[in-house]
């Protein structure tokens, strides 16, 4: 998923956060500072951290550097909140997250501004995201209410067995910078609706999109302490929410490198986890395909978000039978994309994240090219941002090259040829990642075959895009464990107990 970024946020210690040139109809929303127990809080330092627009470095605004021991009071909240928040029933839950959606949905627009100010992804995508993060909302509201449990057939005649599911407790999350909302309401949602509380981490490029969500939050009745937003260093604020025992849940969404760390840090304590963690996605286009529909979904699947995904196409591999065929029509699609400023809605392509992220691009860009790729077009610095880089495809990609073994992350369309299923299926599960994975073909056989075969925990066949609220999203192997989204994610909050009831006179 989303790398841990090297560079690190300038700090400086205020007394006043800098005023935001940001311009919103809802100015409200635009919170420098921290979200605990339904108040807005700095850090007692004044240490603030800047965080700016990745198309022109323009200072979108400042939030505040908490200490350990600010961390460590939010969880106290928590734990409290989250005993009443337990207490209520699923249909009072459900009533407050669906107003949490609707005061999202009336200010949609100036959610997307926001994201798309502190994040780079063109503002079609931004007011895409909003309904996206709103989608998992709506359907855990209504999915906390069944939550069931069980009763057992009794192997003896003085006792009765019942299955209880119970909220888990106290629970941390640490979020990504590439999609800053939804992957809040991805965890936020079903633990409130099965009666947990929440403490949220976002990624330090991307903050204001999170405190936003706060105070809507607010606005819409949330108890305090429920769903608290915290801002800082990774280590401080993370080091807090993996090892205090007072949180019973940690779900992350990331590099598999960080959350390796992570799972560490957590073993102490013993907590519940969910990890999405990277991926290296192979999409497969059969020579039995439709190619103009292998393209566009292609196109959404690589291209969206300036290709900073984590279920990104990251290996597109096309028989060769047809490979130079589709390669032209690809191009000639490719080339149409518009790349710029996100504020533009014409715009299809906008910054990457950072300075990092361009030259990693860059830099694996020249070494395929040094090893026998041939650039297709693009991969160029685009004339209206030093972070803005054109479309790229790479034909003839093998893996020797770097990008081969590495999420890519930059809008980078690297293609490799094969000439049997069976090959390519071996050379698409030659990975320690298993996220998603895709595949264009028309053949019913082939389509069982090869779905069942490919080690991935999301497959998208015909299509590019399957991300959606209803369905189960995790990996396997170094991508990661748990699932989000879907009735499979709401287990994610529970706890199963077992009540064994002796019934004799």
């Amino acid at each position: 998923m989303a790398k841990s970024s090297k560079t690190s946020k300038k700090t400086a210690k205020t007394a006043k956060p800098k005023k935001s040139t940001l311009k919103l109809k809802n100015k409200a929303l635009l919170k420098q500072a921290c979200f605990i127990n339904n108040d807005w809080k700095t850090a007692k330092t004044g240490e603030m951290i800047d965080v700016v627009n990745p198309f022109d470095g323009s200072l979108v605004g400042q939030v505040p550097s908490l200490s350990k021991a600010e961390v460590k009071k939010a969880v106290t909240h928590s734990q409290k909140a989250q005993k009443d928040w337990a207490k209520k029933t699923a249909f009072h839950r459900a009533e407050l997250l669906h107003k949490w959606a609707d005061l999202i949905e009336q200010n949609k627009q100036d959610l997307a501004i926001m994201m798309t100010a502190e994040q780079g992804k063109p503002i079609k995508e931004s007011l895409g995201e909003i309904d996206y993060a709103n989608s998992y909302i709506r359907f855990f509201a209504e999915e906390g209410k069944r939550v069931y449990g069980d009763t057992l057939p009794n192997d003896k005649d003085d006792l009765r067995y019942v299955v209880l599911k119970q909220p888990v407790g106290v629970c941390a999350s640490v979020t990504p910078w590439n999609f800053p909302s939804a992957m809040i309401t991805r965890k936020v949602a079903p633990a409130l609706a099965v009666g947990c509380s929440m403490i949220v981490k976002p990624a330090t490029q991307t903050p204001f999109s999170a405190l936003a969500l706060g105070e809507l939050a607010l606005q819409a009745g949330f108890p305090k302490g429920l769903l608290q937003i915290v801002t800082g260093k990774s280590d401080v604020v993370g080091g807090v929410l993996t090892s205090d025992e007072r949180i019973a849940k940690f779900s992350f969404t990331g590099s598999t490198e960080v959350g390796r760390k992570l799972m560490a840090q957590c073993a102490e304590t013993v907590k519940k986890m969910s990890m999405e963690l990277g991926g290296n996605a192979p999409f497969i286009i059969f020579d039995d395909a439709d190619l103009q529909k292998a393209c566009d979904g292609l196109i959404a699947s690589k291209y969206r978000n300036a290709g900073q995904t984590c279920v990104c196409a990251n290996r597109i591999y096309v028989q060769n039978s047809i490979k130079d065929k589709f390669v032209k029509l690809y191009q000639k699609q490719v080339e149409q994309l518009k790349v710029g400023n996100g504020m533009n809605k014409n715009t299809d392509i906008g910054a990457l994240i950072n300075q990092d992220a361009m030259k990693k691009a860059q830099s694996l860009i020249k070494d395929a090219t040094d090893k026998g790729a041939k650039l297709v077009t693009g991969g160029k610095v685009h004339s209206s941002s030093k972070l803005c880089l054109t479309p790229a495809i790479l034909d003839n990609v093998d893996e020797s090259m770097a990008m081969a073994s590495t999420e890519i992350f930059a809008p980078v369309t690297a293609i490799y040829g094969f000439d049997t299923e069976d090959e390519v299926i071996q050379r698409a599960n030659d990975t320690i990642f298993g996220l998603a994975c895709y595949f264009y073909t028309n053949d019913l056989q082939r389509s069982w075959r090869v779905s069942e075969q490919l080690e991935y925990g999301i497959v998208g066949q015909n299509t590019g895009l399957i991300s959606t609220a209803v369905a189960p999203f995790g990996g396997v192997k170094q991508s990661g464990f748990g699932r989000e989204g879907s009735k499979y994610g709401v287990e994610e909050y529970l706890t199963t107990k077992y009540w064994a009831i002796n019934v004799a006179d």
